[in-house]
């Protein structure tokens, strides 16, 4: 499942791409502030972002300055009543992709979605693939496996998986686990992380003698092999 935040504060605006890019089957995301958006991309693992110029707490070209420090190669879209040469330069040189003006037909947008996509997957080639001590993710298809056998996860599984695997050998506290996970603050009072990490662990080394997720008892959880 393809995952595009969009960063819209017009409610009609961000519904009405929700609505149409649900209908061709992508995961949509929607944050109507700044602040919002790059919490949720830094949190979340998303495919591309529709950016919108205009919002109330800053501007589309700061937001894309900032993703562009973090995440180089996440493609931006970005969204503007402003549609002169220099409107377009500026969106540009601040790291957008692409940039479409206001109003827009839709099989527009979605088609330079398409595009964007297609070029991120050339540019990036096996790099959607991550690997560990026999295990490997498919970020594209979300399935996992270790030593050739297929290991079905939950979606929260599946994140939990894929954070350990982009951290291998770094020591994650629970708190750290439970904002990229769940997005949320960390609970003193919750054992969900325990819980799906015991969950995740009969899946990919009940079979297997090496183990690869390790308690460090009253810090956190480590994945080394």
């Amino acid at each position: 499942m393809i995952r595009i935040c969009v960063i819209e504060d017009e409610e009609k605006v961000s519904s009405f791409i929700k609505k149409g890019l649900n209908e061709h089957d992508y995961e949509v995301d929607i944050a109507n502030n700044g602040e919002t958006a790059l919490e949720m991309v830094d949190s979340q693992d998303y495919n591309l972002v529709i950016l919108d110029v205009m919002l109330p707490d800053m501007s589309g070209i700061e937001i894309c300055r900032q993703l562009r420090k973090h995440q180089p190669q996440l493609p931006v879209l970005m969204l503007s009543a402003l549609g002169t040469i220099d409107d377009k330069v500026n969106g540009l040189h601040s790291g957008a992709d692409d940039y479409l003006v206001k109003p827009f037909h839709f099989n527009e947008l979605l088609a330079r979605i398409e595009a964007l996509l297609r070029r991120k997957k050339l540019a990036d080639g096996d790099s959607h693939i991550l690997t560990f001590g026999g295990l490997k993710l498919n970020t594209w298809d979300k399935t996992a496996e270790r030593e050739g056998k297929q290991i079905n996860l939950t979606a929260k599984e599946y994140s939990l998986l894929e954070l350990f695997i982009k951290n291998p050998g770094k020591l994650l506290s629970r708190e750290f686990i439970m904002e990229r996970v769940w997005g949320i603050n960390f609970d003193t009072g919750t054992n969900m992380v325990d819980v799906y990490v015991n969950y995740l662990r009969n899946k990919i080394q009940k079979d297997f003698d090496k183990k690869l997720i390790h308690t460090v008892i009253g810090m956190g959880y480590i994945l080394k092999d």
